[in-house]
Order: C-alpha cells, then structure tokens, then sequence
C-alpha cells in the first residue's frame, strides 16, 4: 500500500476545503459500513476539537482537522486493495488543501510510507488506533462511555486478546511522536467521543 511518495496536492490550494455537507455526501456514497462511517466521524470529532482546545485554532481551520479526520479511511470499505491512494488522489483533483491530503496520506505511516510530520499529520495518527481502541471498550460496558476511566483502557491496552487487531506498538508510537503521554490522551478521547457517540445516536 505504500504511496511512493510524500508530497500531495498543490501549495497554491492552501486551505481549500469542501463545504461539511459535501464531505457528508461523500462518506454517504463512499462508505457503506456504518461502524466504519461512525469511526471516521469520532476521529473527524476529535481531530477538531484537538485543534480548537490544544492547537488554538480558529473554527475555519479547525473544520480542516476535522475533515481530514473524517474522510481518512474513506476509501477503506469498497476500496481497501486502493487504500489510501484513491482518497487522496480523489482529493488532489479536488484541488484540496495539501496539508489535509497529507494528513491523511500519513496516518499510517508503515502501510502507506509517509511519515507523519506536521500536528495534523501527528493527531490524525494519534486519535486513529486509540479512538476504535476506546470504542470497542465502550460496547463491552454496560455502561457504555459512562464512568469510563483511565486505569480502564489502559487494563484493556495490556490485554492483546481484546481488541487484537489495534496495533499497541501504533498507539506508542503516536504518542511519542506527538510527544502527549498516553494517559493524557486517553483523557482527552473519552469524554469528547462519547459526546459525539451519544449526539450520532439521537
């Protein structure tokens, strides 16, 4: 799956964006797969609210973060032999922001050999395996998100049965690169994914 590459788009489309009714329309028609739809709007969630609460971002870029959280495993459900090189070639003849295909080029940098190398880049790759890890915890509560913990991920981080296929070594990684320990992200995911959890659900 590797890119070949790690430049993507054009600088003259710097903070070019789609409107959040297109990118809707696009993760309607592009994936399929519920679980997956509802993943990519709790990282797209994250990514914005990171950029608004930790990167002091102002709302018009921080929708930058968060479409790139939201459209990164777009092409994953019909596509995956294709994944991520038809998002992001989809998005170059968009003529989209270069730091958004980026984004989303590198968030997994061992399948698709693109570093991350910006904060976008670094969240995107950060909240990715972590937010999935937090939700699958989530349906195995009987309370759901409710009194989610610290202590209770992380019990859950050193069981390799649960959840087997979130790559530990990922999530480590990302928190080094992003230089946020992981106990502080974990405190950040849980009470924003579970509002837009709920608010996805009404």
């Amino acid at each position: 799956m590797h890119l070949g590459r790690s430049t993507f788009g054009h600088p003259d489309n710097q903070g070019r964006v789609l409107s959040r009714e297109e990118v809707m329309e696009w993760l309607n028609s592009w994936v399929l797969n519920p679980r997956l739809q509802l993943h990519m709007l709790q990282v797209g969630h994250l990514m914005g609210c990171w950029a608004l609460e930790k990167a002091g971002t102002s709302e018009s870029d921080a929708w930058r973060w968060e479409m790139a959280g939201i459209l990164h495993d777009a092409d994953w459900d019909q596509w995956p032999d294709t994944h991520c090189q038809k998002i992001v070639e989809a998005l170059e003849e968009k003529q989209i922001d270069p730091e958004i295909i980026r984004a989303i080029a590198s968030h997994g940098h061992v399948h698709f050999g693109v570093e991350p190398v910006t904060d976008m880049d670094k969240m995107l790759y950060a909240f990715d395996e972590l937010s999935g890890f937090i939700h699958a915890y989530s349906l195995m509560r009987p309370g759901g998100y409710a009194d989610m913990d610290i202590k209770g991920v992380k019990k859950r981080l050193k069981d390799k049965a649960f959840a087997a296929g979130v790559s530990r070594e990922d999530i480590s990684d990302a928190c080094n690169r992003a230089n946020i320990s992981l106990d502080d992200l974990i405190a950040f995911i849980i009470p924003r994914q579970a509002a837009k959890t709920a608010a996805l659900s009404v």
